[in-house]
């Protein structure tokens, strides 16, 4: 059953978020502006509109591997992160991490995702001590790169 997740559009010459293809976990986002990303600049794209993410859920804003593959356009705090309880205008820093080359967004032009995620409450519990795991303390890189 699909989850219901209310939106208000601003700016109605956009598409709404919409998937590409059935199945799909992410939501394109649209730009609402025309803008030049230069080699290296980050914007702040306005998406032209507001969406009520249900309580216990959160929205998780990510790169578009096209772009990203590309034309190295990515979400700077990827992902970015849309709580329940924001109503505000979803918006996506984007940034060009071509060192050559800039890249030309127009209105309506795909430029993120949106992934509505499940988000239980935690509760912390302060304990002495973890439990030993496989991995236990090993961080970066710990698992090598082949197998």
């Amino acid at each position: 059953m699909a989850l219901s997740l209310p939106i208000q559009m601003f700016d109605f010459s956009i598409e709404p978020p919409s998937y590409a293809h059935e199945g799909d976990a992410g939501l394109d986002l649209r730009s609402i502006e025309a803008l030049t990303l230069e080699p290296f600049q980050r914007a702040l794209v306005p998406c032209g509109m507001a969406i009520a993410i249900p309580e216990g859920h959160a929205g998780l804003v990510i790169p578009r591997s096209g772009l990203a593959a590309k034309h190295g356009i990515t979400v700077v705090n990827a992902p970015g992160l849309i709580d329940s309880g924001y109503r505000g205008e979803v918006k996506v820093i984007l940034m060009n991490l071509d060192p050559h080359e800039p890249f030309e967004i127009q209105p309506g032009d795909r430029i993120a995702q949106l992934v509505i995620v499940a988000v239980p409450p935690v509760s912390l519990e302060p304990v002495a001590q973890l439990d030993d795991t496989q991995r236990g303390t090993g961080g970066f890189g710990s698992s090598g790169v082949r197998s």
